[in-house]
């Protein structure tokens, strides 16, 4: 059976037992074209089949963002027969209206990354493809609603920069983010969402802020803490609740747009390669 909804769960999804997921039907191991993937869980809730990959590890962050393999995780999902995913991810501010703890629904990105695998199609007349929209608007529409009846402030609307990491941002280079317009910075979501676009699927992702990107507030330094003083120490508890309420606000996400039918552009990425007879109706086919 066709699994055509998934989450990929970003930081902390290793930490949430996983009852708050739903019922665990199974989980399953692919082999890729483009290598291992993380371990997929098969989950049931309210009557809804869907798939779930831990970006980062499963008993802890044991793979940083630049060594995720995203091309693998995405070819994944897609041979389960995801239509859509909602990802989340833990970005720091930049935008001095975000602050720890609220939460960001991201309708623009910024590509600051150097050495990912960034398309399937190596080496082929493909890959042309409009991002604009550049996530779902379907998805983000569902998330809006569902984060607007949460307690916690949500900010509709926001350009995720993605740097290379694993290192933090200087201060040099926050300032420089900030002037080209970013509201916020994080090393996830690219290649990710370009990838699931150019196989038609929707993307779109939930962001809480983890912390304050550096030089953003005058912060002192903490020792052996996470971020190293980042994360203020009174804003810890605003980021916890934050991540506690992200499943139960992406299972009705994934509820809301499972219940319509696609009309969103994201479905058409490739058509106009099919129309010219470069690719057949198999998505598989497309990569060489």
């Amino acid at each position: 059976m066709a699994i055509s909804l998934a989450v990929i769960g970003g930081s902390g999804a290793y930490d949430f037992p996983h009852n708050v997921f739903g019922r665990l039907r199974e989980s399953i191991t692919l082999s890729t074209p483009f290598g291992s993937v993380s371990p997929i869980h098969i989950f049931e809730f309210e009557g809804l089949t869907y798939s779930f990959l831990s970006r980062h590890g499963e008993k802890g962050y044991n793979l940083t963002a630049p060594f995720v393999n995203y091309r693998a995780n995405i070819w994944a999902l897609k041979e389960l027969g995801a239509e859509r995913i909602i990802s989340w991810t833990g970005p720091g501010a930049i935008n001095e209206r975000f602050h720890p703890g609220d939460y960001v629904i991201p309708d623009d990105v910024i590509d600051f990354t150097r050495n990912r695998p960034n398309t399937f199609y190596e080496n082929r007349g493909l890959g042309f493809i409009r991002q604009n929209p550049v996530f779902c608007p379907e998805i983000r529409e569902a998330l809006g609603k569902l984060t607007g009846l949460s307690d916690i402030k949500t900010h509709v609307g926001g350009v995720y920069l993605c740097t290379e990491g694993p290192r933090l941002e200087t201060p040099a280079e926050i300032n420089f983010f900030r002037q080209v317009g970013s509201d916020m910075v994080g090393m996830t979501l690219v290649p990710e969402v370009f990838l699931a676009k150019e196989l038609e699927m929707c993307y779109g992702s939930l962001s809480y802020i983890s912390n304050y990107a550096e030089g953003i507030k005058t912060l002192p330094y903490e020792k052996g803490v996470l971020f190293e003083g980042t994360l203020p120490s009174h804003k810890k508890e605003a980021v916890s609740l934050a991540m506690q309420e992200i499943p139960s606000i992406i299972l009705k996400a994934l509820k809301e747009i499972s219940e319509k039918e696609r009309h969103c552009p994201c479905k058409d990425s490739m058509l106009r390669y099919k129309i010219r007879g470069d690719v057949d109706v198999d998505w598989r086919n497309w990569i060489k």
